[in-house]
């Protein structure tokens, strides 16, 4: 029998399930489609594929076995790692379920500078996220709007011919060629501490003219994962950011992005974006998440290193989000 898939939803009563669509076999190989619905295996939302990306994936778990360790350019002990190819994906949340998931994972992870002259605006477009491939929950739906979110029907429209019966409309290629620069995922950083799983995904952003000088910006999602059943709170932050130009900053503070989020067996992940400038167009940045224990013992986590490069030469500043 087919495995109807339940998603909740709010009513004065409470909490209740409603049936959503029809659970499908994961794909073990090969990409998804523009247009498959999916429930996030990590934080539970319901989703919509826009596009892949296919990204370099540097997994310090699995380190090059011909390679001792050594110091590398930024000074972080650590085995070399070669990157291989991995599919992301970029993917519409649905609306509705946002607020359930608000203190999981932030559900603005793409943004823009503005590409005017006297405008410091930072743009943010709510509601999109980069999800790996194992991530995804793959189901189908006889729902014309399955997800409701503002560019659901800008990008995409219904063909009942097609499968999966949802496809690109002409304004979802445009804007992913017009933004491509500042879309895409090109590469991912990976590493596990004491069964603490760190994913960090640096993105360019563009660049600033501040005082006869040049800024660079990039952003970077982390996603923190605890992979065994003792709970634990993440308490502090510890970076170094070393940029081209020879400077090496330091940076400690409680939690991330304001909260010290606690990773249980229940809400094992927690995922976040922040940005971080330079005045020189590379640059690395790695660190340590300080983490405590219940019984009041702290280990560190260590954050892989990762480069910011900003490919000043093939990229201009998008010029906003317009039709």
């Amino acid at each position: 029998p087919p495995n109807y898939l339940s998603a909740p939803r709010n009513r004065p009563e409470g909490k209740v399930l409603e049936t959503v669509g029809v659970f499908e076999a994961p794909k073990q190989h090969g990409k998804y489609e523009t247009g498959q619905l999916f429930l996030h295996s990590v934080f539970g939302y319901r989703g919509i594929v826009l596009f892949p990306w296919q990204a370099r994936l540097y997994d310090r778990d699995v380190a090059s076995p011909v390679t001792e360790k050594s110091e590398n350019t930024t000074g972080h002990g650590s085995k070399e790692v070669k990157g291989k190819t991995h599919t992301y994906y970029q993917v519409l949340i649905d609306a509705r379920d946002c607020p359930h998931i608000s203190q999981r994972s932030q559900t603005e992870a793409v943004t823009f500078l503005a590409n005017h002259d006297d405008s410091r605006a930072l743009y943010a477009i709510p509601g999109l996220d980069y999800v790996s491939h194992e991530d995804i929950l793959p189901y189908s739906s006889t729902d014309q709007v399955p997800i409701q979110h503002e560019l659901f029907e800008r990008f995409l429209m219904y063909d009942q011919t097609k499968v999966p019966p949802f496809v690109a409309r002409d304004t979802l290629c445009a804007w992913q060629e017009k933004n491509h620069p500042w879309l895409e995922l090109s590469d991912v950083h990976r590493e596990t501490t004491e069964n603490i799983r760190v994913t960090v995904i640096p993105f360019y952003m563009g660049m600033r003219e501040a005082q006869n000088s040049h800024v660079y910006w990039w952003r970077y999602c982390i996603r923190l994962e605890n992979l065994d059943s003792e709970v634990v709170q993440l308490r502090e932050r510890h970076w170094r950011i070393f940029s081209l130009s020879g400077t090496l900053e330091t940076v400690r503070g409680r939690g991330v992005v304001g909260r010290e989020p606690v990773l249980s067996k229940e809400q094992p992940a927690f995922q976040y974006s922040s940005h971080v400038s330079l005045q020189a167009s590379s640059g690395h940045m790695w660190g340590t998440f300080r983490f405590e224990r219940p019984d009041g013992s702290h280990f560190d986590v260590r954050i892989p290193p990762f480069s910011l490069e900003s490919n000043k030469d093939e990229k201009t500043p998008p010029s906003g989000l317009h039709w």
